[in-house]
């Protein structure tokens, strides 16, 4: 408590061995239901690469690149090169920035489930206007409402599944979000390779079934509880308890409880997180929260994602077999995800990111060498290296799955703070859609220009990340959220950055 004229300090010891509870059968619905918002975000990843191979879609609102499409002598790596079609893809992203900075404030004074059913509202407003999409400009809008829906669900989801979670399984539960969103890219594949053969309209049935997991989110928002954190900071201590309670099957929730109302009064008396956030003592956070998913988007993962048809189809396959390979990387994708909530809650969340970043780079220079020596301009791959390429951006997708797939978007969920935890939480959004929409208006261009370096470009981020993971992530597998601080000053470099004792924060700020 606040005493002499002082700001609380939050959590002041380690009192982790004294939690109670299991796990139940109400929280993993709660965050079965919460991770459903990764789907929405994942589809549209999914459904976005699909829909701007088809040939309705591009002949009704890309007529050039339809045209480029045809000309067997264009250059194999600048078919799709036009930045009206990089912009359909973008806008989203770039109103998903926005979207998780507004996103933050009304996450910290409404709770998590109102920032869950805004994005779920936004994203089906979204999803209705690109199926009826008449021109260009009511396609974007219909992005930017999409992104919308993302910015709130991305931001305010994983911060709910760190929140609802026991210590324990954090790390597992919060992948409840990746598993979702790979599903989603998955099921959108599957979407895509029906669809595509409805021409000229199939496009409009892929956007538009995008409409069903945001009802799911927007539904499933109203029936969710608030979790224990939120009431708590918010002022509801007796009801914040109650659920407390439920969701760890114990009345004996004592010592998380009291971390809990120490952390919320010192999260109360901030009244500028994002400044906040600035002083020393988080800096590791901040840190993690701008790295973290930076390095998430620059794996390369979303160039294949977003565009695996549209680059399988550069590489000399049919329509059919563009859309069915990149299904199987959605397939693979899904599938590898479930290793890791497997393995990051024994083996570490540094063993996954670490491992999975050596694959990747492995992969990427592979697919570099295959295309820089077997393909050029007017090429097309033989049947043998098309597989072997096929396979080895599957090894990669496989790796990312298990590591900076999930990973990047629970690390930063589960170090921050309470009084900065909605606004970290903004940030890392923030970035992660930033640098998505970096590489989503400018791949084409990039495929164009550098060629088979691309993978290489991509191949010396992921080198340079997997360095930073081994030399500044500390482990915090077992570390209960609200106890993060101790696992900082721990640390070989980062305790040489924050203050020993917690700062007395200054009320003008």
């Amino acid at each position: 408590m606040a005493a002499g004229g002082l700001a609380p300090t939050g959590v002041t010891k380690e009192r982790a061995e004294l939690y109670q509870g299991k796990v139940t059968l109400y929280v993993i619905i709660a965050c079965v239901v919460a991770a459903v918002g990764g789907s929405i975000f994942g589809y549209d990843i999914g459904i976005s690469g699909g829909v701007t191979s088809m040939d309705g879609f591009l002949k009704e609102f890309f007529h050039s690149v339809y045209i480029n499409k045809q000309h067997a002598h264009e250059n194999n790596y600048c078919k799709y090169d036009n930045q009206g079609l990089a912009a359909f893809t973008s806008s989203l992203y770039f109103a998903g920035l926005v979207a998780s900075l507004v996103a933050s404030p009304v996450t910290r004074k409404y709770g998590r489930r109102a920032s869950i059913i805004c994005g779920g509202l936004s994203f089906l407003v979204g999803a209705s206007v690109n199926a009826g999409a008449q021109n260009l400009a009511m396609l974007l809008f219909g992005r930017i409402m999409l992104g919308v829906g993302i910015g709130f669900g991305n931001q305010a989801v994983p911060l709910y599944l760190s929140e609802m979670a026991p210590t324990h399984l954090r790390g597992a539960l919060n992948m409840m979000f990746q598993v979702a969103t790979t599903l989603g890219i998955f099921t959108a594949n599957m979407v895509n390779y029906g669809t595509q053969k409805l021409e000229p309209w199939g496009w409009r049935l892929s956007l538009g079934l995008a409409a069903i997991p945001a009802l799911l989110m927007t539904v499933g928002g109203f029936f969710l509880p608030e979790t224990p954190n939120s009431l708590i900071e918010r002022g509801s201590k007796e009801r914040g308890r109650k659920v407390l309670e439920r969701i760890r099957g114990t009345d004996n929730v004592d010592a998380e409880f009291e971390d809990m109302v120490d952390a919320s009064e010192l999260a109360n008396s901030i009244k500028h997180p994002f400044r906040n956030i600035l002083k020393k003592r988080n800096r590791p956070q901040l840190v993690m929260a701008i790295c973290m998913p930076a390095f998430q988007i620059l794996t390369g993962i979303n160039s294949i994602l977003f565009y695996a048809p549209v680059l399988f189809q550069s590489m000399g396959f049919g329509g059919d077999a563009a859309l069915y390979s990149s299904a199987l990387t959605g397939a693979v994708l899904a599938g590898s995800t479930f290793i890791s909530i497997a393995l990051v809650d024994r083996l570490g969340r540094r063993a996954l990111l670490i491992s999975g970043g050596i694959q990747m780079i492995v992969c990427q220079v592979i697919v570099a060498i295959i295309l820089g020596l077997k393909f050029g301009k007017n090429q097309e791959l033989s049947k043998g290296y098309s597989i072997s390429v096929v396979t080895v951006i599957c090894l990669f997708v496989l790796a990312f799955g298990w590591s900076w797939g999930p990973l990047g978007w629970t690390v930063p969920s589960e170090i921050f703070p309470l009084e900065t935890r909605s606004a970290g939480q903004g940030i890392t959004v923030a970035v992660n859609l930033l640098f998505t929409f970096i590489i989503a208006q400018c791949f084409l261009a990039m495929l164009c220009h550098f060629k088979f370096g691309i993978f290489l470009f991509f191949a010396g981020w992921i080198t340079v990340m997997t360095v930073f993971v081994y030399l500044f992530l500390p482990e915090t597998k077992g570390v209960p959220i609200e106890e993060m601080i101790f696992l900082w000053r721990k640390h070989w470099f980062w305790k040489k950055i924050i203050p020993e004792y917690p700062e007395v924060e200054d009320q003008s700020v």
